[in-house]
This record gives C-alpha cells, structure tokens and sequence, in this order.
C-alpha cells in the first residue's frame, strides 16, 4: 500500500514527531510513504525523513499553524496525480490547504484519512479553551467530508459529534510511543545537575502550556538545594519568565533539546515529570516520561487526565493550578517510595494502552476498512450505471 502522508517537519512540535514516528514504522512495516510537508524555498532539502518527499509551496508556518501560498493546492494535487496513492493520510497542520482536501482528493479519487490534533479543554474552563472550541466548531463541517477523522480519546470523539461530525466517521487511536526507545534506564543527568530530587517540565513555553503556575508554586515551595527543576524547551514566554524563575530557586532553563537521546536521558533521570496545561490533546511528552517510568503530574486538559485516570498518574483540575502543585511538590520531594510506585504505574499504563505498535495496528484497520468502503461504493456505482 502506497500512503501519501501530508505533514510538518518543522518547527519541532508534537504533530512533527507523531508524523516522524508513524511513518517510520509504516516504513518499517513494508508500506511505501511519500511525505508531503510545508516548505519555505529550500530550506528543507535534506531528506532526513526516510522516506521520498515532497515539498508544497508556503509562507509562514510556526508550531500552531502554517500559512501555505496560493499556489500550494495546485503543487500538492499535481503532486498527488504523478504520486498515485492510495490513500491520502493528514496530519492536519490548521492550514487553510485542510479545507481543500476533501475536494481535491474527491477529483482523484483517493480516499482521504485525518489526524485532528488541536488541543482542548472539553469543560470549556478559561479562555484558552474557548478560542479551541472555536476551532473545532470551523473545521468540524469540512472533517464531515473526510472518510474518516482520527482523535486520540472518547471526550474528543464526543466533542466533534457533538458539533456534526458523522459518529462512523470519527475513530478513536490514541497516540503511541516507541515503549523499547523511550523506557527505564541509566543516566547521568541528575549528578550533571548536581540534584538529588529532580523535577522536569518538558514542552513549549507558551500560555496554553500554563508553565508560569508550575514556576511560581516551585519559588513559594522552598523545596531546598538539592531539589531541582528542569524546564526543557522554548516558546514565546520564554525571556519574559526566565529573569523571575532562574537558580536562585533551583530552576535550570534547558531550552530546547534537539537531540533525541539527549531527552530520553532527561528523563530517566528524572523523579517527577508534570504537564501544567490549560489546554492539550494528548500529549506525546507525557506518555514519553511515563514510558521511561516517571511519576507524572499532570492537569485534566484534553485526555491526559485520561490517561493518568485510576492511579497511572496525578491529575490537577486546570483552574488553581498553582495553588495545587504548592500543596503537591514538598509531598512528590519527600516521599521517593510513592513517586517510585507512580513511575512504575505509568510505564505499565503506557505499555497496556499507549504503545506504538498499537497504535500502527490500529492505523493499518483503518486503512484497510476505508479502502474496502471505497471499492464497495465503486462496485455499486458500477452496478447502478449498468
């Protein structure tokens, strides 16, 4: 099976590394994958993918949204007719080429699968989440005409039926994580950082990402010099909060880590891993820090409250964050047996529910599903016209 994947390579963010790790192992699976990805000029030539690709034409993109240029539909269906997919599988980048799709891989007769990412807060609790709900009310009409929208949990599934979307249409994969690369292990981050206890937020420093909660309940926690918190990534946020938070209070500014290894190794490190957002989906940071067997905190936005759901994890409500993880951090930095027993909760949540390779299989169902549904409906065209 030959799928035309239609993603983003860059900037770094959560859709880049779900279409990194999807495709990767479709390839490792025989599937041929042709990537097609938002470019500016030349900037991305290398073909570090795996995999053959395709450039389309835009002028601007950023972690959130891409602007492509007028002539990117003409670029991605001329590329699509020489290509000749079966299938056509979005990870959809909130880019107006999305409502395009649907008519241009009706014209070509190719069956059209989405993976909706925009995170939410399905209790609609801050004006954060109102701006979300608005996007998901403007794409819901266009993902009608998708054969089929994949979400990562039930509360999202709801949402976009809710809002009109065929319930036959949308599935349910949640995201996946490669459980044999991301796993307990040595590391020697911690004696770098000369820390004891170590604390890792690990994401984008942006308002959605609630970050400043998590720093101001770390300074009036007071948890002494041998605790640490490690904030691994950038964003927009970063040099206003940076000046406030620094060493003093035990808080290292990592930036952002390219290397993949280098963050696995982050996180074997660690003790206790926390998700402080407004607004999510599913996060593929937490389920990374789970699977390398990390006590996680993390607030009920999108479905990682779900998936901390039952003991795997600590679930803050997305209003008081601050005043929450005050009354949370000197109890997580105290009491190593019980963040030990949520480590190992976590992984075993990850390895029961959120593994790559379930999610691949879950993938290779709809695939198969959506194809036979499109020879049905060509059998019975045929049989109607004669």
């Amino acid at each position: 099976m030959h799928i035309a994947w239609l993603g983003k390579k860059s900037p770094f963010c959560g859709n880049v590394t779900y279409g990194r790790e999807v495709t990767n192992v479709l390839l490792e699976r025989s599937y041929q994958v042709s990537f097609l990805h938002f470019a500016q000029e030349d900037a991305e030539s290398d073909n570090w993918w795996g995999c053959q690709e395709v450039s389309l034409p835009c002028l601007y993109k950023s972690q959130v949204y891409t602007i492509p240029t007028l002539t990117a539909s003409k670029v991605l269906t001329r590329s699509l007719q020489q290509l000749k997919p079966d299938i056509v599988h979005a990870s959809l980048t909130l880019s107006p080429l999305d409502f395009l799709l649907p008519e241009i891989c009706e014209e070509l007769n190719i069956p059209l699968v989405a993976t909706f990412h925009p995170p939410f807060d399905g209790k609609r609790r801050n004006l954060k989440s109102g701006t979300q709900l608005v996007t998901y009310q403007l794409y819901a009409p266009f993902l009608a005409h998708y054969d089929r929208v994949i979400v990562f949990s039930q509360l999202q599934r709801n949402f976009l039926v809710r809002l009109g979307v065929p319930p036959k249409k949308v599935a349910v994969i949640p995201n996946g994580v490669d459980v044999h690369k991301y796993s307990p292990g040595s590391s020697n981050i911690k004696g770098q950082l000369n820390a004891q206890r170590l604390f890792v937020y690990q994401g984008r420093i942006s308002t959605e990402k609630n970050v400043e909660s998590l720093l101001r309940a770390w300074k009036q926690s007071d948890l002494g010099e041998h605790s640490k918190l490690l904030i691994v990534g950038d964003g927009p946020l970063t040099a206003s909060l940076m000046p406030f938070y620094g060493d003093e209070y035990g808080i290292i500014w990592w930036g952002f880590e390219a290397d993949e290894q280098r963050r696995i190794d982050i996180l074997r490190s660690a003790d206790v891993f926390i998700l402080p957002s407004l607004l999510e989906g599913l996060s593929l940071s937490l389920l990374e820090a789970m699977a390398c067997g990390v006590a996680c905190v993390a607030t009920d936005a999108g479905a990682d409250g779900e998936v901390l759901e039952q003991g795997a994890g600590v679930v803050l409500n997305t209003h008081r964050v601050t005043s929450q993880l005050h009354t949370l951090l000197p109890v997580l930095n105290d009491h190593q047996e019980w963040t030990a027993l949520l480590g190992q909760k976590a992984r075993t949540r990850v390895l029961e529910r959120y593994t790559l390779s379930r999610n691949i299989t879950g993938l290779e169902k709809l695939y198969a599903e959506v194809l036979q549904m499109r020879r049905g409906q060509l059998s019975n065209s045929g049989s109607t016209i004669f």
